[in-house]
C-alpha cells in the first residue's frame, strides 16, 4: 500500500528530476499526454500547463494515489490501472514515467512495446532512481537478509530492482525505432535533521520501505525501523543540522523516427 502523504513529505526533491525529465521533451501540441505512474498527481497536474491543449491521463496501480489525486486534481483524468497493461492509443503523443519502472521486472519488454506503438514523431521519456548501491539500500538488504527478518523478508531484499545505465536504454530505444537523450544525474538532497527519526529513514518509508512495511505487523514495522534507523545514521551523519543524501538517477527521452 503507498501512503501518499509520506511520499509527499519530500515533494519538492522528488519532483525536482520529473521536470527535469519533461524540460527535455519537445512536443509542441501533443493530442493526449499519458503519465504513467502518477502517484498523487501533484507532478502530472503541471503537464496540463506545459500542454494546455493536451488530453492529459494519469495512471497508477494504488487506489489510494488515485483518490489522493482526484481530490486535489484539475484536468486531468486518472485511472487506477496498471502499466504493465497499458498500451499507447492512436492520440498517444507523449508518454512520462518517473520513478516506477524500477518496481517492474522485465520493463525493457514494456519500454520497447510502448515505443514501437507509438506514431512517428511521439515521445517516450522516462526516469529510474539507479541508487541500488547506495548505503541506504546496502543497509536495508543486509538487515533484510539479518536471522530475526529473512524468514519474512529474505525475499524483500532487492524489491527496488537493478536498472539499466544512460547507455542501456539509449541503445534500447535505438534499437526501438528512437531518438536519444539519455543521461544519470546524481542529486545531493540535503535532508532536515530536526526530528527524532532520520530523514533518510523518512524518505525510504515512503518508497523502498514499502514492501517490508506490508509484510510486517505493527509491533514488528517498529522494531524493524529501530534497528535500520543506526545503519543509516552511521552511512549519513548530519553536519550542522543537514543530512547529505546523494541520490543518483537515470534518464531518457526518446522521440519515435
Amino acid at each position: 500500500m503507498w501512503n501518499p502523504d509520506i511520499y509527499l513529505r519530500f515533494a519538492d526533491e522528488r519532483g525536482r528530476p520529473f521536470h527535469d525529465l519533461v524540460g527535455r521533451i519537445a512536443a509542441a501540441d501533443p493530442r493526449e499526454v499519458v503519465d504513467l505512474g502518477c502517484g498523487p498527481g501533484n507532478l502530472t497536474e503541471t503537464l496540463v500547463t506545459r500542454w494546455p491543449g493536451a488530453r492529459v491521463r494519469g495512471l497508477d496501480s494504488s487506489p489510494e494515489m488515485i483518490e489522493k489525486a482526484r481530490t486535489d486534481g484539475g484536468r486531468v483524468g486518472y485511472e487506477v490501472a496498471d502499466v504493465r497493461d497499458y498500451v499507447p492509443g492512436p492520440d498517444t503523443d507523449v508518454i512520462t514515467t518517473n520513478a516506477v519502472l524500477q518496481w517492474v521486472p522485465g520493463h525493457e519488454r514494456l519500454l520497447t512495446d510502448w515505443a514501437a506503438a507509438l506514431r512517428p514523431g511521439a515521445w517516450l521519456a522516462l526516469q529510474v532512481p539507479g541508487n541500488q548501491d547506495a548505503p541506504a539500500h546496502l543497509a536495508l538488504r543486509e538487515l533484510c537478509a539479518a536471522p530475526r527478518w529473512a524468514d519474512r523478508l529474505g525475499g524483500l531484499d532487492d524489491a527496488v530492482r537493478r536498472v539499466p545505465d544512460a547507455t542501456g536504454y539509449a541503445r534500447l530505444l535505438r534499437d526501438a525505432g528512437c531518438d536519444v537523450d539519455a543521461w544519470e544525474t546524481e542529486y545531493l538532497h540535503q535532508l532536515p535533521a530536526d526530528g527524532p527519526e532520520h530523514p533518510v529513514l523518512t524518505w525510504l518509508s515512503g518508497t523502498a520501505l514499502r514492501p517490508v512495511r506490508a509484510a510486517l505487523d505493527d509491533a514488528d514495522w517498529a522494531g524493524f525501523r529501530a534497528e535500520l534507523q543506526p545503519a543509516l545514521a552511521r552511512a549519513y551523519p548530519p553536519y550542522a543540522g543537514i543530512v547529505d543524501f546523494p541520490f543518483r538517477r537515470v534518464f531518457a527521452v526518446a522521440r519515435k523516427r
